[in-house]
């Protein structure tokens, strides 16, 4: 019998047990490469198969851990014991301590950290309070605030907690225009396909920090130190949620922040089309890189 190798993608997925705010979380983490560390954050609702590409991607593995994880909550990751008993609710504190926790767990020195959408937002919060133990920050569709994008008459639990609808088509109906009208097909219904798969209530508890207490808006951002942690915001033309006016508004208030319009894409850069997105993302690995190699002895 002729023996047929597998041919395995690059990315191993592991579980790790964090603690966060006195619970116990059982987070489900996939790595691949090596090299300096780059840790990946997914979208309100989703989880790390947003960051597929690059796991993938033979040119970044050569020179990059790249790292992605699944918020408690969110994918493979479970839920904290007793979950049954609260509403899901994500806070700025509770993020930052769950990112800072792998970052523990996993003795990640110096990481790079990037993040799309309520993981854009985090990253600022992310350089501001922990600058020191992050390389650079790299934010996509970052915002210091968002406005909510069912309408003031709508909450996100009202739309998709409903008895005559699918939580999951309704969280993926809301997001599908968020998505570059350039999009290829395959990955324009994968990115959609994830947040079909989101558990009860979980989207609607991101977007309580995204819309409510992740706000920025309180000038914090300007003692943001570039020097320490320096910020790269990438903004996808398609994308009424985080729009490039609301990244453009957060280099303004942070000096030394660099920002770059990515022309054709959505809310959703490194999912909905992968390798226009490595062409943006590549120059600004270099120039981290060669910020690193200035002021290294």
């Amino acid at each position: 019998m002729t023996e047929v190798a597998i041919a395995y993608e690059p990315a191993v997925g592991r579980y790790i047990n964090i603690e966060v705010e006195g619970r116990n979380n059982r987070v489900y983490v996939e790595q691949a490469g090596e090299g300096t560390p780059l840790l990946c954050l997914h979208t309100a609702g989703s989880d790390g198969r947003q960051y597929r590409a690059l796991l993938n991607d033979e040119q970044l593995l050569a020179r990059y851990r790249v790292i992605a994880f699944d918020l408690p909550y969110h994918g493979k990751s479970s839920p904290p014991e007793g979950w049954e008993r609260d509403d899901y609710l994500l806070t700025s504190e509770r993020y930052v301590a769950t990112v800072m926790a792998v970052v523990a767990a996993l003795k990640l020195d110096r990481p790079i950290v990037m993040g799309c959408s309520i993981g854009g937002r985090a990253v600022l919060h992310l350089a501001l309070h922990h600058g020191p133990s992050f390389r650079a920050a790299i934010g996509l569709q970052s915002g210091l605030h968002a406005e909510s994008i069912f309408g003031a008459q709508y909450e996100a639990e009202g739309i998709m907690n409903r008895p005559e609808a699918h939580g999951g088509e309704m969280c993926s109906m809301l997001i599908s225009g968020l998505i570059g009208p350039e999009a290829p097909h395959k990955d324009r219904w994968e990115t959609i396909w994830h947040y079909m798969q989101g558990g009860p209530g979980v989207f609607a508890g991101d977007l309580h920090y995204y819309f409510d207490d992740g706000d920025l808006r309180n000038g914090m951002v300007s003692y943001i130190d570039t020097n320490i942690c320096p910020l790269y915001l990438l903004s996808g033309e398609y994308d009424y949620s985080a729009s490039p006016e609301a990244a453009e508004e957060v280099a303004r208030n942070v000096r030394g922040a660099q920002y770059q319009l990515m022309p054709g894409l959505g809310h959703f850069p490194m999912s909905e089309d992968p390798e226009r997105f490595l062409g943006y993302l590549r120059p600004v690995l270099q120039e981290i890189e060669a910020k690193e190699n200035r002021v290294s002895p």
